[in-house]
C-alpha cells in the first residue's frame, strides 16, 4: 500500500512538472557540474517535458540517494514554478571560481530575496545545491502547495487533458472556481470587516468622528488582500505555464503592495483625525502645525518602501542602486538644492518656532494669517482672503514681524473736542476715561496715557493711548468696541461734544440766542454725572 501510494505521488509530481517551459538553449547539457550555469541549467533542462530526466536532474543535489534526489529536484522546481519564479540563466554566473561578493564564499543564490536558503556551492570542485537546500525542499514545497497537489489533480481524468489556449481543461476548471471563490468571499468579508473595523476606530470620546466611507474603504482593501493572498495560496497547484504563472504571480505581489499602502494610509487618516481633536485641547498652536508635516513625512515613508519593495519584486539589486545614487548624490544635491534649502528652513521655522498656525504675521509686505508650515512652504491667508505660499527657505531668511506674539495690543487715537469745551469739562472727561481703563477687563492697567495733548486746527484734542491684554485680533476688536462705545456714552452723560473736520460759518450772536452750547461747569454736578455715569455701567 505504501509502495503504491509513493507511485502515485511520484506520478502526481510528474503531472505537475510537465508544461513548464524553460527559457534557455535547447541544447541538451552534459552534467559535469562545473559552474552554477551548468548545475542549474542541467537541473531545470531535464525536468522540461521534452526532455525529461530526473535522473539526471537529481544529480544536481548534493547528499541525496538517487531516487529522494529525483523526486527533491522535482519538488524543488515545483517551488520555482508555485512562486512564479523565473530562473534568468543569462545571469548565472558561468566560472568555476566564481566567489559571492557578499559574503566571499563559492555559493550562488539565484532568488536572494525569495529564496534565500536555496543556493549551490562548490563542494570538491563541482557545483551542487547545498546541502542546506536539500534539506527543506520537502518544506518549501509544502509550503508552496499546502493542501497537495493530489486534490487538483484528481480532475485530470475528469474533466480530460484537452489543451485550449496552452491551458488544459482541468486548468480552466480550476481558474473558474477560484474566480467564483474569489467573489464569494470578498463579498462575505466586505460585510463581515467592516463592524470590526469600525469597533477598533471607535473612541469612547468621539464615536462618531471616523467617516464611513473611511471604514468601508479599509474594510474593502482588507478584503481584496485576503482574496489575493488565497488566489496565491492556490494557484501553484494551478501548474500554469511559467510565463502566465511568473506574470500573475507579479502582479498580484504588486497589488498586495499598493493594497497594503492603501490600508496604511486610510489608518493614518483615523490617527490625525484623533491626533487633531487632541491638538485642539492644547494652548500651544505648535501641535497642530506638526500635524501636517508628520502626516507628509508618514506618506512619504510609505511610498517609499512600497517603490522599493516593488523593485524587489523585478529583482533590482537595491544595494546596488543605492550605491549608484550615492555616486550621483552630487548632481542629485545640487539639481534639489532649492528643495534642500526649504527642508532645513522647515527645520529652523520648527526649531526657532518663529510663528504658529493662527497668528497673524507680516513680512516682505505681506499680512496674513499662517494656515499651515508644510516640508516646504507654508501658507499664508492674507487679510484679502487670498493664499500666499512662501517657500520656507525664503521665510527662514526674512525678517518677520510675528503680531501673534504680542503680549499687548497697542491702540492709539485721538478723542476731538469742539473749541467750546470748557476746561473742567475736559478735566472731568479726560478722568472719566481713565476709570473706563482700569475698570474694563481686557485692558493694561498699569500703562496708558490719556491726556489733553493737543489744540488742533478744529478742536481739542485728547491722546488715547491704551494697551489691551487679548490672544486674538477678534478679541482685540471686541474689546475696542466696548472703550470706545463708552467713551460715547461718557460723552453723552456729561455733556461733551465731539468734534470733527468742517467748514462752518459762526455767527457770534443772533437775537435771543446764546454765542455757544451751554456747557454745565459746577465741579460738583459735573462729579455727580462721572459717578452716575461709572454706577449705571
Amino acid at each position: 500500500m505504501m509502495k503504491l501510494q509513493s507511485r502515485f505521488c511520484f506520478f502526481a509530481l510528474l503531472l505537475l512538472t510537465a508544461g513548464s517551459p524553460l527559457y534557455a538553449q535547447d541544447t541538451a547539457p552534459e552534467v559535469t557540474l562545473q559552474t552554477p550555469y551548468n548545475t542549474i541549467y542541467s537541473h531545470l533542462y531535464y525536468l522540461q517535458p521534452d526532455s525529461f530526466d530526473p535522473a539526471k536532474a537529481g544529480q544536481t543535489l548534493w547528499g541525496a540517494d538517487s531516487t529522494a534526489a529525483e523526486e527533491l529536484a522535482i519538488k524543488l522546481k515545483q517551488v520555482y514554478d508555485g512562486m512564479g519564479l523565473f530562473v534568468r540563466l543569462n545571469r548565472v554566473p558561468r566560472a568555476a571560481a566564481y566567489l559571492d561578493s557578499a559574503v566571499m564564499q563559492a555559493v550562488y543564490t539565484p532568488f536572494p530575496a525569495e529564496l534565500p536558503g536555496v543556493y549551490v556551492e562548490r563542494v570538491d570542485g563541482r557545483w551542487y545545491y547545498s546541502e542546506e537546500t536539500v534539506a527543506q525542499i520537502a518544506a518549501l514545497h509544502d509550503e508552496v502547495y499546502p493542501f497537495g497537489a493530489d486534490l487538483l489533480l484528481q480532475l485530470a481524468p475528469i474533466v480530460g487533458e484537452e489543451e485550449v489556449l496552452g491551458l488544459k481543461a482541468w486548468q480552466f476548471v480550476g481558474l473558474l472556481s477560484m474566480l467564483l471563490i474569489s467573489i464569494g468571499v470578498y463579498w462575505v468579508l466586505s460585510r463581515l470587516l467592516s463592524p470590526v473595523v469600525r469597533r477598533l476606530s471607535r473612541s469612547r470620546i468621539y464615536p462618531s468622528l471616523v467617516p464611513t466611507r473611511i471604514i468601508r474603504r479599509i474594510a474593502q482593501l482588507c478584503s481584496v488582500l485576503v482574496v489575493l493572498y488565497l488566489i496565491r495560496l492556490f494557484l501553484p497547484p494551478l501548474q500554469l505555464p511559467i510565463e502566465a504563472a511568473n506574470f500573475t504571480v507579479t502582479v498580484i505581489r504588486l497589488i498586495s503592495i499598493g493594497l497594503v499602502v492603501g490600508v496604511l494610509l486610510r489608518v493614518l487618516d483615523i490617527v490625525i483625525l484623533y491626533a487633531d481633536k487632541a491638538a485642539q485641547k492644547t494652548e500651544s498652536k505648535m501641535d497642530e502645525q506638526l500635524l501636517p508635516v508628520i502626516e507628509r513625512g508618514v506618506q512619504f515613508f510609505l511610498f517609499a518602501g512600497a517603490v522599493i519593495q516593488a523593485l524587489r519584486v523585478f529583482q533590482v539589486d537595491i544595494t546596488t542602486l543605492i550605491a549608484g545614487i550615492s555616486i550621483g548624490g552630487l548632481a542629485i544635491a545640487l539639481a534639489a538644492q532649492d528643495t534642500l534649502k526649504n527642508l532645513f528652513g522647515s527645520l529652523t521655522i520648527f526649531m526657532d518656532k518663529p510663528f504658529q498656525i493662527g497668528e497673524w504675521i507680516n513680512f516682505a509686505g505681506v499680512d496674513g494669517t499662517v494656515e499651515e508650515v508644510g516640508f516646504r512652504s507654508t501658507r499664508v491667508r492674507t487679510f484679502a482672503n487670498s493664499l500666499v505660499y512662501v517657500p520656507n527657505g525664503k521665510l527662514a531668511d526674512m525678517v518677520v514681524n510675528n503680531y501673534g506674539l504680542r503680549q499687548y495690543r497697542r491702540f492709539n487715537t485721538t478723542i476731538s473736542l469742539t473749541y467750546d469745551t470748557p476746561p473742567e469739562l475736559i478735566e472731568k472727561y479726560v478722568e472719566g476715561l481713565k476709570q473706563i481703563v482700569s475698570r474694563h477687563p481686557k485692558t493694561r492697567k498699569d500703562y496708558y496715557e490719556i491726556h489733553f495733548n493737543n489744540m488742533g486746527p478744529h478742536s481739542l484734542d485728547i491722546l488715547f493711548y491704551i494697551f489691551f491684554e487679548v490672544p486674538s485680533w477678534s478679541e482685540e476688536l471686541k474689546a475696542r468696541h466696548e472703550v470706545l462705545l463708552q467713551a460715547l456714552q461718557l460723552g453723552r452723560a456729561l455733556g461733551v461734544h465731539f468734534a470733527f473736520p468742517t467748514q462752518t460759518l459762526h455767527v457770534e450772536a443772533l437775537p435771543g440766542q446764546p454765542a455757544s452750547p451751554g456747557y454745565e461747569t459746577s465741579p460738583s454736578e459735573l462729579d455727580r454725572r462721572l459717578a452716575a455715569f461709572f454706577h449705571s455701567s
